[in-house]
């Protein structure tokens, strides 16, 4: 078999686009502006001090002139409070329901501050606690017996020993005993390797971001004794129906140009559409206060409408003339709001037949909704 003169090695692609880049590679030219004008004090081994990074994810133009798009939209004092914490002994955790840019913001905390948001343990169910502590590498370990060689640094140890920023994502999702591992590090500052009677002490710099979700509440909360470890700042909801729809906007374009889809221009009527109906759904209530709905079991983040419009973005180009239209977005509305197939989609007939059939404008995205709701 004869392998085209363009295939490479996997991770070998000279000049290859990363799908996602990290932050620090999406954002170098920004963080390097930053850091060549960033005059004020640094905490130890910080590329930034704590001003520039809170505008790195807040966004602003610096005295060349140089622009910083904002990674995220919200109350600036909580970005405030989260970089202060991450310049003390504290670790910070981020908390909040799905879809309020836990993850967006941690990584691009790490990536500001250590210039490296891949230090990452990924919290889930089955987390063993080597993904928090070490590991071992076996064939080293049977050759020649446990030694520092035959370590395997979890990424916590490797920002200890570092200086740098770790991030654990959601932490309630990892079992209890695993949890407690951190406590050591979080208080100490120590990670014990009884096997060879050693320790890695942290070097000035390291600190870890955590992230949790409220609706885990009750699958493995945090013992108070963990909890304490950390400084707490929670992210809401976007206040506005304007700022969800500017943040809507922003990430589908960022989006869309990593994936070479259309710019959307004539597409904000449908995005504010699709915010609108999640909004709704969300609080209970229409926009006006006048009509009281029933809320389903799906969270209907501002993530989920991300989703949603990307997707009939890539629709619209795809098999459509280029413009954003309700008939690309009805379907994926459907799947956010229709998570359980009982109850939930009583709930948007009975929302698309008493507020959105009656609202002034809506009729093209009425017909869409039904068409694909039966």
């Amino acid at each position: 078999m004869t392998v085209p003169e363009t295939t490479t090695a996997v991770g070998q692609a000279s000049g290859a686009q990363a799908l996602r880049p990290h932050a620090e590679d999406a954002f170098a030219d920004e963080l390097k502006a930053l850091a060549a004008a960033d005059d004020r004090p640094r905490p130890a081994r910080w590329r930034l001090s704590p001003w520039a990074v809170a505008t790195y994810l807040q966004g602003g133009t610096l005295h060349d002139g140089t622009v910083i798009t904002p990674k995220y939209v919200g109350p600036r004092r909580l970005i405030e409070v989260a970089v202060t914490t991450l310049a003390t002994d504290r670790a910070l955790l981020l908390l909040g329901v799905p879809g309020t840019a836990k993850t967006w913001v941690s990584e691009h905390l790490a990536a500001a501050v250590s210039g490296d948001s891949t230090l990452l343990v990924q919290g889930t169910a089955g987390t063993p606690e080597e993904a928090v502590r070490y590991g071992w590498n076996y064939a080293q370990l049977l050759a020649h017996g446990p030694s520092r060689d035959a370590l395997a640094p979890s990424p916590l140890m490797r920002a200890m020993s570092e200086g740098m920023t770790a991030r654990v994502e959601e932490l309630t999702r990892i079992p209890a005993d695993v949890q407690d591992s951190l406590i050591t590090i979080l208080s100490e500052k120590t990670l014990p390797i009884p096997e060879l009677g050693q320790e890695v002490q942290a070097v000035r710099g390291f600190n870890v971001i955590a992230t949790a979700n409220d609706r885990d509440r009750g699958v493995n909360e945090l013992s108070s004794a963990l909890r304490r470890r950390f400084n707490t700042v929670v992210l809401p909801l976007p206040a506005t129906p304007d700022a969800e729809v500017d943040i809507v906007s922003r990430r589908v374009d960022q989006i869309g140009r990593s994936l070479d889809l259309p710019a959307a221009p004539e597409g904000l009527s449908e995005i504010r559409r699709v915010v609108t109906v999640f909004r709704e759904l969300r609080d209970g209530v229409t926009t006006d206060g006048r009509t009281k709905l029933k809320s389903p079991s799906g969270t209907l983040s501002t993530a989920e409408a991300i989703s949603v419009v990307t997707n009939g973005l890539a629709l619209a180009a795809h098999f459509g003339d280029g413009i954003l239209r309700p008939g690309d977005v009805a379907a994926g509305i459907l799947g956010a709001v229709v998570r359980d197939p009982a109850a939930d989609r009583v709930i948007w007939q009975e929302y698309l037949e008493t507020v959105v059939r009656e609202r002034d404008g809506w009729k093209d995205f009425y017909r869409a909704c039904r068409e694909v709701s039966v």
